[in-house]
C-alpha cells in the first residue's frame, strides 16, 4: 500500500479527519463544499490521490490535493 498524503505532505490513515483548503463544486450538483469544512472518518482508496468520505450525508470521493489533516 502506498502512502497517502494531504496537501501539506502529512500522512493520512483510515478514520482520520481532514479539512478542505478550497471551495469545491460537486459534480452533477449545484452544491458547493466550502473551504474549512471538516470531514471526519475518511477511508483510503486504491488510488493514493483520492479518499472516500461522507459530507452532509452524501458519499463522495475527494482529491487529497484539496484537503489537509485536521
Amino acid at each position: 500500500m502506498t502512502d497517502v498524503k494531504d496537501s501539506n505532505g502529512n500522512l493520512l490513515q483510515d478514520g482520520d479527519s481532514v479539512t478542505l483548503i478550497k471551495d469545491l463544486k460537486v459534480k452533477g450538483s449545484s452544491t458547493v463544499l466550502k473551504r474549512g469544512t471538516m470531514v471526519k472518518n475518511i477511508r483510503l482508496t486504491d488510488d493514493p490521490a483520492e479518499i472516500d468520505c461522507r459530507v452532509n450525508k452524501t458519499e463522495m470521493v475527494l482529491r487529497t490535493e484539496f484537503v489537509k489533516k485536521a
